[in-house]
């Protein structure tokens, strides 16, 4: 094998590796913005229950 062969093998593996990076952060940013917004939703359901009324009348909307 000549050093422009290793070379592009090289640069095959390094992109690899770098989209399965990114497909890996992609993954755990998409599970964490989930959760927020699970977090978010049982909030609101919470302060609803609190206030006996929604949260936009509870805002003066």
């Amino acid at each position: 094998m000549t050093t422009a062969t290793l070379l592009d093998d090289e640069r095959y593996w390094q992109d690899l590796a770098a989209a399965q990076m990114r497909r890996e952060h992609l993954a755990k940013a998409e599970r964490l913005n989930g959760r927020l917004a699970m977090l978010g939703f049982v909030a609101l359901i919470g302060s609803e229950a609190l206030l006996h009324q929604g949260l936009l009348m509870a805002l003066g909307f």
